[in-house]
């Protein structure tokens, strides 16, 4: 989220390069893979669960900064840990789904009561104050904010939109191969639009 505050936008340094790509998507790849080979449940979730703790393995070993790492190894072992207690394949993605619906909700109830969650943001990454909220001069700003919170809102509720019925049904391949396209690669273009959308020149930020 830090690349909303520059006048740059790298997608490849906010998902952590080629590195941090692999490292998102490898263990629902991996489970998506297995699975589908398999039809068993123990496989799978042993084998995403191998990957994410590998990662974590190799970022130690080069000493690198672990936070990516680790979030992936925790939503994984949520993952299969759900699985496993339900033995129902598709429950390693529930967490997501429960996760996605929060997050639209949060940001919807932040929308309404006046504090756009992208303008929040923005303004504590640049050590901006809240003005932009109440000044009749800074309207445009404000709904600039407002538009790209809604932004956010909508692709949470596309997620849902197309995984809860897959879930439902138990299509776990499909629902898989869904968490995956709309993963990553989907949060790093709206972060890209949230940008293009918040960016100023230098000198009106200053003001």
């Amino acid at each position: 989220m830090r690349g909303l505050a520059g006048e740059d936008f790298s997608v490849a340094e906010t998902i952590g390069g080629v590195r941090g790509l692999v490292e998102s998507m490898a263990p629902g790849l991996v489970f998506v893979v297995v699975f589908i080979a398999t039809r068993e449940l123990v496989p799978p979730l042993v084998a995403s669960l191998a990957v994410a703790v590998l990662a974590m393995v190799l970022r130690l070993v080069a000493r690198t900064p672990l936070t990516q790492a680790a979030g992936g190894l925790v939503g994984v072992l949520i993952g299969v840990v759900w699985a496993w207690r339900s033995g129902e394949a598709e429950n390693y993605f529930a967490m997501g789904l429960w996760t996605n619906g929060a997050y639209a909700v949060a940001l919807t109830v932040a929308l309404l009561v006046g504090w756009p969650a992208v303008g929040v943001v923005v303004s504590l990454l640049k050590s901006q104050d809240f003005s932009w909220r109440t000044d009749p001069a800074q309207s445009a700003r404000r709904a600039r904010y407002r538009l790209a919170t809604w932004l956010w809102v909508g692709m949470f509720v596309l997620r849902l939109a197309v995984q809860v019925p897959l879930y439902v049904n138990a299509e776990v391949a499909w629902l898989g191969t869904a968490r995956l396209v709309m993963g990553l690669p989907l949060w790093g273009l709206t972060l890209w639009a949230t940008w293009v959308l918040v960016r100023e020149p230098a000198a009106a930020a200053a003001r």
